[in-house]
């Protein structure tokens, strides 16, 4: 016997916004883990230099474990459903509202100065 193997599982509720939206979402997480606090007199130079669980007196500390266990768990972009368009990068709509949201087509901008003549064929009182 080297030390004391901890296994479990840890029950989460996550709150927070969708990565693509920004709509707030709510979750429930499980992360599983396992780890072996090792007695004081099992240790070796090796472990001192490692990352290795001790035992501190006949007390185990699992507050990094399950720290470690419920972040790793963590989905890394949340989103309210698997397929959320997000937003509309023009002007910030949120497209799952809106399906047909659209903007007009944005004119080159080589092109640009071309614009100023139309509109003043199209307003000839702007011209007099």
């Amino acid at each position: 016997m080297e030390g004391v193997l901890v296994t479990g599982t840890a029950h989460a509720v996550l709150d927070g916004e969708c990565a693509r939206c920004l709509e707030p979402i709510s979750d429930e997480i499980e992360a599983r883990f396992q780890e072996l606090f090792v007695y004081v007199e099992h240790q070796t130079s090796h472990d001192e230099d490692d990352e290795v669980s001790r035992l501190e007196g006949d007390l185990v500390d699992l507050e990094p474990l399950l720290r470690d266990a419920v972040v790793l768990a963590l989905p890394f972009q949340p989103l309210c459903e698997d397929d959320c368009p997000g937003l509309c990068t023009e002007c910030g709509a949120r497209l799952a509202d809106d399906p047909d949201h659209s903007h007009e087509a944005p004119i080159d901008p080589r092109w640009a100065g071309l614009t100023a003549l139309t509109q003043d064929q199209q307003d000839p009182e702007a011209t007099e």
